[in-house]
């Protein structure tokens, strides 16, 4: 009589568990218990004073279904749509590039690609910010040239907000695209190469299958983040065309309503899920 396959199996002893200790402490403290806190204070209410009163009521949740906030809500979606596409148009032609450069070669582009997160995000933010000014870096030398006759009003549109997003995210799509075309065979690259020269229709349906794990996720690294981004859309955009997570910093800032803020944060991060869910299934469905 053999044993069971699973009489041999190791289960993770005292020693693993004391290792993931920091980890779950963390995720415990700052992603299980803010979530918390965040969903039970959006069915509570405020007084006069903006302080929050533990009434259970459902009038946040109907407050955000209104025309007024789905409306900016969609604004939100479009500007994280725009940017996911173009990043993605972008960024996989870099990262295709620098997969399938030599090897001693990779190190060198990725930190290239990587240089601007060695600065700080507020001043990259404001480095483009007087860029495209009417009297910046970017409107002097169309003037000086003679291309226009006199300045462009390039801030506070939603082509800023957008070069500002794009920006911001285009690492995140080329990372892990650049993983997954690093993985792919040799034999495959000379292929793709040889086909690429004679229709790009057969290179898409041989490579990019093949890097799909990696669009996938750099989509969702670049699309979630940027719904939810405000400081871009606050500082280049102007406060012309509120995004979402605009109103949600108001609301428990300036507006003294955490409990609807709370309510549109939950919202949020329902889709952030429904995305997250979406995108998993599409992979199971492309695996099987």
């Amino acid at each position: 009589m053999q044993p069971s396959s699973g009489a041999y199996e190791r289960r993770p002893g005292w020693g693993a568990w004391l290792f993931l200790t920091p980890l779950l402490l963390w995720l415990i403290l700052f992603v299980i218990i803010p979530t918390g806190m965040l969903f039970v204070t959006s069915f509570a209410e405020r007084d006069s004073l903006g302080r929050v009163i533990y009434n259970f009521t459902w009038e946040n949740y109907l407050r955000a279904f209104d025309w007024k906030w789905l409306k900016i809500l969609l604004v939100s979606v479009w500007y994280a749509f725009l940017t996911t596409i173009i990043c993605m148009i972008v960024g996989y032609p870099v990262a295709y590039f620098i997969g399938r450069s030599p090897e001693r070669f990779r190190n060198l582009l990725m930190t290239l690609v990587m240089i601007p997160f060695w600065t700080s995000f507020l001043i990259r933010t404001y480095a483009w910010i007087s860029i495209l000014s009417r009297d910046g870096f970017l409107n002097s030398i169309l003037v000086s040239t003679q291309i226009i006759s006199e300045p462009l009003s390039l801030m506070y549109t939603p082509f800023a907000v957008v070069l500002g997003l794009v920006y911001s995210y285009l690492p995140f799509m080329i990372l892990p695209i650049y993983t997954s075309v690093e993985r792919l065979d040799a034999s495959i690259d000379q292929a793709a190469n040889h086909i690429i020269k004679k229709t790009m229709r057969s290179f898409s349906k041989i490579i990019i299958p093949l890097t799909k794990p990696g669009i996938t996720a750099g989509a969702l690294l670049v699309f979630v983040p940027a719904i939810a981004m405000f400081a871009i859309t606050t500082l280049m955009g102007g406060g012309a065309n509120p995004t979402i997570g605009e109103v949600i910093q108001k609301q428990f800032t300036s507006a003294r309503n955490q409990p609807f803020g709370a309510a549109l944060g939950t919202l949020l991060l329902l889709l952030f899920f429904i995305s997250l869910w979406l995108t998993r299934s599409q992979n199971k469905d492309t695996q099987e």
